[in-house]
């Protein structure tokens, strides 16, 4: 015979009903309920004032045959009186979830699990959750700046096993949180909770029991050089099992230790003494206090330096990942940061308000933060500089922009295409004088110049001929309204975009009658500095240099690389310098007035070369190479001057392209395989920023094909984007970094 649901509760309660430190606590298990114990139960519970109960823990650790919403609405029946709510083994639908991170709950321990999960935006009322688990919700790729606004007394936070990556959108929600002291994005397999793992917070541990510690879980070795790849390659390492007997390490010998074995934050070099049975030699605490085997690590994990870089500026933070963080960690993390990392832009070293910087430019003060004699000092000597203020606003602006804005530039235009076919952009150019006009090739063959201000179209070129892409833009210096057009066919066209003949609402823009002789296979074209000559490469080993009033060849040069030349530039200010990059993995810089044959030097890269380009002073040359090889030289004896040391994904076609921003003071630099603008000083190599771009609608990331910064506006970029659904779509995505999004 069923009994009754109330019957159940009340033989649930006396059963359950229990003292801990003069507290009474119901326990409320789901596990074995149906959907006709529901409504009764939550009718029973919201008169739970009525009990002598002071606490109550809603639990479940089995999946449900009960629907969510009923689950909601117990919830929010006891929701004054919860103290835990454990639903980690219920997968939320994502309306249910959005009803319980705008409503808020009044627990202290909260433990969730979704795959619906992608942007994490707990705005409501959370004022007394101390304990907040998101582990292995496996669709989660970004905490919202504003997601932990309502947590005042959060203090630990665990979200292993997600998609979270962006290091500094990550840091900047974590910030909100002014009590956080325990956090964890990958987890010592022998922990449950964030606290510091038992092995290592004494800061000692015998050797005995570090073999214990091992003997219980198996491992791969894993390969040194995979710890560059991407996080979603790395990740594959620790699906399943690792390996079948940890003795494996010791009875191997060193002959089998060709690279450092790593398990999380252990190292096991090769030439270690052997202690038991494994081969580690204890050197100090400090490698003590960090051994442990991590598990379900989030993406975030793989970026190079995150745990010092998380360190160094959440300065509460007292455990990471199940390590407890000591003095010592915190100097080293210091140390680390101002190595690799920028807080903000020009050396600026906290957050200033905009209008506190606008005070200062009207009243000739300097910075309020330089308040030691030296640094004083230090902020006259900068405010004599004519881009002390500009630059002291942009360092505010984007200190207080966690994600930037994005505005789609190709498709302001698309109405001048027939149907609802779209204009596919392949390449695109800013102007040179116009801060308004940028002119975009398609893959269809057209060009289009636009007003991405205005937003609208300044002049269109339609197909000519057979259809084929455009693979080279380059505006004239001297003479800026004419534009220089390249398709992969090998024909070439000048026009002059004043010269319109209207139809309809578009601007037809003319060719000149100057026919230029084909180049084939072209894939870059650039104009010198006086607008003479220009030059195309392609997918041969040729240069050609062309007479831009004749349109005739000048110089055909061959076999200059022993492959393609991908990219060929001149120098900004001189028309007889031009660089070219092949994917033989060699940078060359020749000078028009000495015999081609040979040239001023070579520079030569691991992999092989995407593209080259002058700094705006031609002081430096910037060379991007396949896989996110990106280096600075100096273009007078091509002498390495900044090696960024971005991360490779081990892709043999994620092809890297890099460019000045703000003049040569940044770097920009993205890749066709990934969705990450990367932003390092161009001097020091230190990173500033990393954005991920992604399609909010759609919820897929966006590729980055090429981009370019915008050359008036400081940190404004555009980005050639392909979007991973639908495949054929593509788009010029203008950034702004100064502008939250």
């Amino acid at each position: 015979m069923r009994c009754y649901p109330m019957q159940l509760f009340y033989q649930s309660f006396m059963s359950m009903q229990k003292k801990v430190q003069q507290r009474r606590t119901l326990l409320v298990s789901l596990d074995e309920l149906e959907d006709v114990d529901m409504s009764p139960l939550v009718d029973v519970l919201l008169k739970i004032q009525l009990f002598d109960v002071d606490a109550v823990d809603v639990l479940c650790t089995s999946p449900l045959a009960v629907k969510q919403e009923s689950v909601v609405s117990l919830v929010r029946a006891v929701n004054s009186s919860l103290r835990t709510v454990d639903l980690q083994d219920m997968l939320f639908k994502k309306e249910i979830l959005w009803d319980l991170f705008q409503g808020g709950l009044n627990c202290q321990s909260l433990k969730l699990r979704s795959t619906e999960i992608q942007k994490l935006n707990m705005v409501g009322s959370f004022m007394q959750l101390h304990t907040l688990n998101l582990d292995f919700c496996s669709s989660l790729t970004s905490l919202e700046r504003g997601c932990f606004a309502c947590m005042p007394k959060l203090m630990r936070l665990s979200i292993c096993g997600t998609r979270i990556a962006d290091m500094w959108t990550t840091r900047a929600a974590l910030s909100r949180l002014p009590s956080l002291t325990e956090l964890r994005f990958q987890n010592c397999i022998c922990c449950k909770d964030t606290g510091p793992c038992l092995a290592s917070s004494n800061g000692a541990a015998s050797p005995a029991s570090v073999g214990k510690l091992f003997s219980t879980y198996e491992f791969k070795r894993i390969n040194q050089d995979s710890l560059n790849d991407s996080p979603y390659k790395v990740s594959n390492h620790f699906e399943g099992i690792l390996s079948s007997d940890p003795s494996f390490v010791a009875k191997s010998g060193r002959a089998d230790l060709q690279h450092e074995v790593f398990f999380g934050d252990l190292h096991v070099q090769e030439g270690d003494d052997c202690p038991e049975d494994i081969n580690l030699k204890l050197r100090d605490r400090s490698v003590v206090s960090k051994m442990y085997l991590s598990s379900h690590p989030s993406p975030i994990c793989y970026e190079k330096h995150y745990k010092e870089y998380m360190i160094a500026l959440l300065p509460h933070l007292r455990v990471l990942d199940n390590c407890p963080i000591r003095k010592l960690d915190r100097e080293m993390a210091n140390t680390v940061f101002s190595q690799y990392y920028e807080f903000l832009p020009y050396k600026r070293r906290q957050k200033e308000n905009v209008a506190s910087v606008l005070h200062m430019r009207e009243t000739g003060r300097g910075n309020v933060y330089h308040n030691q004699f030296s640094r004083i000092k230090e902020a006259v000597s900068c405010r004599k500089s004519p881009h002390f203020y500009s630059r002291s606003l942009c360092a505010a602006k984007l200190g207080s922009s966690a994600s930037p804005s994005l505005h789609t530039v190709s498709n302001i235009s698309n109405h001048i295409k027939e149907g609802s076919e779209s204009l596919r952009p392949r390449q695109f150019e800013y102007h040179p004088t116009n801060p308004s006009l940028m002119a975009f090739g398609t893959l269809d063959g057209e060009v289009v110049v636009v007003n991405h201000d205005a937003g609208n179209i300044f002049s269109y070129i339609p197909l000519f001929g057979v259809t084929n892409s455009i693979l080279g833009l380059c505006w004239l210096n001297k003479n800026p309204f004419k534009l220089l057009a390249g398709s992969d066919s090998g024909s070439l066209r000048l026009y002059d975009i004043n010269d319109t003949l209207p139809k309809g609402e578009t601007s037809y823009s003319s060719s000149s009658p100057v026919v230029f002789e084909k180049f084939e296979q072209l894939t870059s074209l650039h104009v010198n500095s006086t607008d003479d000559q220009f030059l195309t490469s392609g997918y041969s080993k040729k240069v050609a240099i062309y007479d831009i009033c004749s349109g005739k060849h000048l110089h055909l040069f061959g076999d200059m690389h022993q492959q393609p030349i991908n990219v060929a530039k001149f120098a900004h200010h001189s028309p007889n310098l031009l660089v070219t990059s092949s994917f033989d993995r060699d940078v060359k810089l020749w000078d028009l007035r000495q015999t081609p044959s040979r040239p001023c030097y070579t520079a030569s890269s691991s992999r092989g070369n995407v593209m080259v380009c002058f700094s705006p002073d031609d002081l430096y040359l910037l060379v991007s190479a396949v896989d996110n090889e990106v280096k600075q030289l100096l273009s007078v004896d091509g002498r390495l001057q900044t090696d960024f040391r971005i991360a490779s994904t081990g892709s043999a076609h994620n092809y890297t392209r890099s460019y000045y921003m703000n003049g040569r003071d940044y770097v920009i630099s993205g890749s066709s395989d990934e969705s990450i603008v990367r932003i390092c000083c161009a001097q020091t190599g230190r990173r500033l920023r990393d954005y991920y771009l992604e399609d909010r609608a759609l919820e897929s990331p966006i590729l980055v094909q090429s981009l370019r910064s915008d050359p008036f506006r400081h940190f404004h970029m555009a980005v050639l984007a392909s979007y991973v659904r639908p495949s054929s779509r593509r788009d010029i995505i203008k950034v702004n970094l100064l502008e939250s999004g």
